[in-house]
């Protein structure tokens, strides 16, 4: 339990005047908070506490038209802009399945919810913004000049809370991507069997769960022609490699309650000190090379024939970023992104967790 004194909402509405250029999830960090209760505190000082009605919340954005998506966890963020459209509700699992923003929701994982105005010079800039029970960030949807105000006006009072108290209960923080699993005795010969039997890529998470492996975990068992351990900076060399080819790749940022996708090519690539920035028209990207761990190539058999994935993992074993070739169901894998894909370098793998 920390035991620290935590400030005040006017301590931290302080701080926050005394800092307006720091980013809202650093100044958490400075002032040990977390990013929720920051948020929080400016309830009645342009910021509005909203429910976290998922399925009400995707149904409404549609008629904002377009706005910025952002999913992010402690090492990538993702940004999109686009409409939400194509939604699919649901209270266990949602999706937004338009031509820019695809999302993959995990409603029960949202807990709190704000409606943010931030002044910046002459203009104001809005944004709804949803946090887990540990107070982290799953997703935000950022206003832009094109979305319709008097459509996001009517969403924020259609899930206006009756509390608007400036402080919220925040729970234990949570990992935020896959911890090594506990107590599992699978064999290399079942994991094996059970990947190569694999007719959908969709169906490797349950068998992660029948086996109670983590994902890490089970690549680093498989054996080297389905998962293979890759130069750290793969990454970097795949980024290049896939903007110099115009190729379209599609690529995962996600955390507990979202997991954001981009399809597509990409094209302005930058490094920027640890970062690796992608500033693409509809597309930014921002990733810390200096928190990856890991990197996988992944092989998993479909009934379209193998796909392969590449994996970025953190010092505790969880997903930073993920990478397939964009592929259509019925599609098999793109050739240049296969060859790409066995062709970054390699490094010796380790044994078995």
């Amino acid at each position: 339990m920390d035991q620290r004194v935590r400030p005040s909402p006017d301590e931290i509405r302080r701080a926050r005047e005394d800092n307006p250029k720091m980013r809202e999830r650093d100044l958490a960090a400075q002032l040990g908070i977390s990013e929720a209760e920051l948020v929080a505190v400016h309830c009645g000082h342009g910021a509005v506490r909203v429910e976290p009605r998922v399925n009400d919340l995707l149904s409404g954005l549609e008629a904002v038209g377009e706005v910025m998506a952002l999913t992010r966890n402690e090492s990538a963020v993702h940004e999109k802009i686009g409409v939400y459209d194509k939604v699919v509700t649901g209270n266990h699992n949602a999706m937004v399945l338009g031509e820019n923003i695809d999302l993959r929701i995990f409603p029960k994982v949202w807990a709190h919810g704000f409606a943010v105005e931030k002044r910046d010079g002459s203009e104001i800039r809005r944004s709804l913004q949803f946090f887990d029970a540990a107070g982290e960030a799953v997703h935000k949807v950022h206003l832009r000049p094109a979305s319709n105000l008097y459509a996001y006006q009517k969403l924020v009072a259609s899930l206006e809370s009756s509390n608007q108290e400036p402080t919220i209960a925040i729970a234990s923080s949570a990992p935020e991507g896959e911890v090594e699993a506990q107590g599992s005795v699978a064999s290399i010969d079942d994991l094996r069997d059970r990947w190569s039997r694999m007719t959908d890529v969709h169906q490797f998470f349950g068998m992660l769960k029948t086996l109670k492996l983590s994902r890490r975990e089970a690549v680093r068992m498989v054996g080297q022609d389905y998962a293979w351990l890759l130069d750290n900076d793969a990454v970097g060399a795949m980024f290049h490699h896939a903007a110099e080819g115009e190729m379209p790749i599609m690529c995962f940022v996600g955390n507990r309650g979202c997991i954001q996708i981009h399809s597509g090519p990409i094209k302005s690539v930058k490094p920027m000190g640890p970062w690796i920035n992608v500033l693409d028209e509809i597309f930014h990207l921002h990733l810390r090379t200096d928190h990856i761990h890991e990197v996988w190539a992944v092989r998993k058999p479909t009934k379209d024939g193998h796909v392969t994935s590449l994996e970025a993992y953190d010092a505790k074993g969880g997903m930073i970023i993920q990478f397939f070739g964009k592929r259509h169901e019925g599609e098999g894998e793109r050739e240049d992104w296969r060859f790409l894909a066995e062709n970054l370098p390699r490094i010796p793998s380790p044994t078995a967790a």
